[in-house]
């Protein structure tokens, strides 16, 4: 009897995919079946595509820009990000020093690829993206994580990333500002953590999604303050900070001959990007000021509503984060683990939120909660998280 086989890759990716989004499945399921689920899971933002980005790309499209792109990403998009670079870094960044992939997710897919070879570590801070796991088991990579404290609301350890590098250690790789805890790290720890690296003859990857969405402070880009940029990679895109997540578009932005191999890569694996899409990006880089502000002071405002309503809630606490698109909400005091929480909100309350325990031990009292929903949706949630909590006190009383 035929038995098909599959790759390591394909199962390493089914079944961290399967184990992450097990409650958010469930509830995509309950709302499929007509049930009044709010989601709080996925960090897809709820605002359209801005408009005039929209328009633009319709004209590249009526222009007949559908064809065959470059490998290494359309040269006007690869000019405006290295503008963009270089007027934030006392380091001038050329076209030659950016690749475009579909995505950031991708780009950090392809940089792996590029960098470490099957069997090698790599030390990655966590709480950390869910997404990192399994790009690192499809490419049977050690990651080696190093534990930021929760009683210390995560923030950026650079002694926990240090004490967690070791002879075998061939990269590093942050993300700031953070998800799942928009902790974000200081100029001096980035100098510092830049040139440690450095001297360990290591590779040090930044992934900063989230640089455009901060509150309190400015996002400061590793490679504004690393001293040398010859064992530096930063990943960035347009996916949450301009509302295009579903247009695949991020970066990888490093020195040569590492550019030179991800467009090798690139050409060999995805043979380039959508040339209207790269395009409209170039644009929307070029015209955002505007349309990112307002994004910004929304996610700003719904922070400030979510963290308020949480500390209202006996029993429940977070941290007010310095940026992104989400909160931790620490669990400890009224349930087990993260998991067993998601998983009775979701059945009692019909609230969906990610459980903590995905992004690593150090999260796994904590579920997350997403910004992408307007303040009225969030007030829903939250006033069934609110007699969710205090129903089940009155029950375990």
């Amino acid at each position: 009897m035929y038995r098909p086989r599959f790759s390591h890759q394909s199962d390493a990716l089914n079944a961290a995919d399967t184990a992450v989004w097990a409650v958010s499945d469930r509830a995509r399921e309950m709302a499929q079946k007509g049930e009044d689920v709010i989601f709080l899971c996925v960090g897809d933002p709820n605002f359209d595509t801005p408009e005039p980005i929209l328009d633009f790309a319709r004209a590249r499209l009526g222009v007949g820009r559908t064809h065959y792109s470059p490998a290494a990403g359309e040269p006007v998009l690869r000019s405006a990000i290295a503008e963009v670079e270089s007027k934030v870094s006392p380091h001038p960044c050329s076209p030659e020093e950016v690749v475009v992939f579909p995505g950031g997710t991708n780009a950090i897919y392809s940089v792996l690829a590029c960098l470490l070879n099957p069997g090698e570590e790599i030390v990655i801070p966590e709480p950390m993206y869910i997404g990192y796991l399994p790009i690192a088991d499809a490419l049977r990579l050690k990651i080696k994580p190093a534990s930021f404290c929760a009683a210390n609301h995560f923030a950026f350890d650079l002694d926990a990333i240090k004490a967690s590098i070791g002879e075998t250690t061939r990269a590093v790789m942050i993300n700031t500002p953070g998800n799942p805890s928009g902790a974000m790290a200081s100029p001096a720890q980035l100098r510092e953590l830049a040139a440690y690296c450095r001297t360990r003859n290591i590779w040090l990857i930044c992934d900063e999604m989230y640089s455009m969405i901060t509150f309190a402070r400015r996002h400061t880009s590793l490679r504004a303050v690393a001293e040398q940029l010859d064992n530096v990679v930063v990943v960035d895109g347009l996916s949450k900070s301009h509302a295009m997540s579903g247009w695949r578009l991020g970066w990888a932005v490093a020195q040569s001959p590492l550019t030179e191999r991800l467009a090798e890569f690139a050409g060999a694996t995805i043979f380039g990007c959508s040339q209207f899409i790269q395009e409209a990006a170039a644009f929307a880089l070029e015209f955002d000021a505007y349309f990112v502000s307002q994004m910004r002071d929304a996610y700003c405002k719904r922070r400030d509503l979510l963290v308020e309503r949480i500390e209202r809630i006996p029993g429940l606490s977070c941290n007010k984060p310095e940026a992104g698109m989400f909160v931790m909400m620490d669990i400890s005091q009224v349930a087990e683990s993260s998991q067993a929480f998601a998983e009775a909100l979701l059945a009692e309350q019909q609230v969906s939120v990610l459980p903590g325990a995905a992004f690593g031990a150090s999260a796994a009292k904590h579920v997350r909660l997403t910004l992408a929903n307007d303040e009225a949706e969030l007030n829903r949630a939250l006033d069934r998280i609110e007699y969710f909590v205090n129903s089940g006190k009155r029950k375990a009383g």
